[in-house]
């Protein structure tokens, strides 16, 4: 081989070389500057749960991961509240839909809502009421042929990095429709939310004695703060660090009671409150939680005016 052709080869070589580190460096700069640029987590690693101010009523929007669920939607002339804050929070779906009980403060606006999005599963308790603004839910729903679920005591679901089980009701035969109200229990890794919608304290007794796990960072407060509701023994067992009372200005019930304030007090949980502060967010990332506003702090006036 003459030595003008291996010096042919060996600058080849050479040349073939440059391109191989000049490759591989590029691809090294590209990746990291890829995954410099990609969200860290996609919204995977929180939850965020939405305690939307519809006055007299409850409305309480969760996102996980990408996945969404609305419990109740207050009453017929929120409904377009409650589909408009959806729409700011860039819903398009809803994993599920969940109409705690036939009381129109809870499910008037869902018939709105499952009108104008995409909906897969409706939660529901097991109760006919023949109220127009029920028949108007189970319409909607009809229309749409949305795949409907009858609320069970013990059954868990899972909504993206979070589970939620249905801890009531657990009778079939109540007086009170307020009784048949669907409890949730909602849990991301070491954090957790109860929603207990109109439950009273004979719902509340039968959890108890069931020695279901209720234990929860936050509590939405039974019935708008109704002295029927949050139990002395209730309470003990949830153990929450905070407390959001949904409940109208001024509203005609007294709502909330005395009774559940002083309760809350006495405990000193952080008490949240719609009337007082609009629509409340809790954000949790699975060990912290953090809250979008102050707490409401209750006053000797809160405490005395209703004796």
């Amino acid at each position: 081989m003459s030595r003008k052709y291996k010096h042919l080869l060996a600058r080849i070589s050479f040349l073939l070389l440059l391109a191989v580190l000049y490759l591989s460096i590029n691809r090294l700069f590209f990746n990291e500057e890829k995954e410099a640029s990609t969200p860290s987590n996609n919204g995977v690693d929180k939850v965020e749960v939405h305690y939307i101010d519809v006055g007299q009523g409850d409305s309480i929007l969760i996102q996980a991961g990408g996945h969404s669920m609305l419990i109740d939607a207050g009453e017929n002339n929120k409904g377009t509240i409650v589909v408009n804050y959806l729409k700011s929070k860039h819903i398009k779906n809803l994993d599920y839909v969940v109409g705690t009980h036939p009381h129109s403060d809870h499910v008037g606006g869902l018939d709105t809502v499952i009108r104008s999005f995409s909906v897969d599963n409706v939660i529901l308790p097991d109760v006919v009421h023949s109220t127009k603004t029920f028949e108007d839910v189970l319409d909607s729903i009809q229309n749409k042929s949305i795949h409907t679920i009858k609320a069970k005591a013990g059954d868990t679901y899972t909504l993206g990095p979070s589970s939620f089980t249905i801890l009531a009701p657990n009778s079939t035969d109540y007086d009170d429709l307020n009784n048949y109200s669907v409890v949730i229990k909602l849990t991301f890794r070491s954090t957790s939310f109860l929603f207990t919608g109109d439950a009273e304290k004979l719902s509340e007794d039968e959890m108890l004695d069931r020695g279901y796990d209720f234990s929860a960072d936050v509590i939405k407060i039974g019935h708008h703060g109704s002295s029927y509701s949050s139990s002395p023994d209730f309470l003990e067992a949830v153990n929450p660090s905070y407390a959001v009372i949904s409940v109208g200005k001024g509203n005609k019930y007294g709502h909330p009671a005395t009774e559940t304030l002083q309760a809350l007090a006495d405990r000193n949980i952080s008490v949240y409150r719609t009337d007082k502060q609009g629509t409340v967010v809790f954000t949790s990332d699975g060990k912290n939680i953090s809250v979008n506003t102050d707490n409401y702090k209750i006053t000797n006036a809160d405490l005395e005016s209703k004796k």
